[in-house]
């Protein structure tokens, strides 16, 4: 069975990497990609707390899906808001 400590520096890699991403890029589509794998990043951080001897709590798995279901419809608008940036700039 893979150990915690690889869930949890696979958790900090993607939110490292998510925020190097959201500071280096000037691109609206790689920004909200960022915004995503830093979401994922956390998600997983979440879940790592949650473990125990018996398991994995219920409390973070129902943060993480809440998560999951609000980071969909964030990534709807961004995107939206991105096309619509896009557009202006064409004009």
């Amino acid at each position: 069975m893979i150990s915690e400590y690889a869930f949890l520096a696979t958790g900090a890699g993607l939110v490292g990497l998510a925020l190097l991403r959201l500071a280096t890029s000037a691109d609206l589509l790689m920004r909200v990609l960022g915004l995503n794998v830093l979401a994922v990043g956390i998600a997983m951080l979440l879940l790592v707390s949650g473990m125990g001897a018996s398991g994995t709590d219920a409390v973070p798995q129902a943060f993480v899906l809440t998560g999951i279901v609000v980071l969909v419809g964030v990534t709807a608008v961004l995107l939206a808001l991105a096309e619509r940036i896009a557009e202006d700039r064409d004009e």
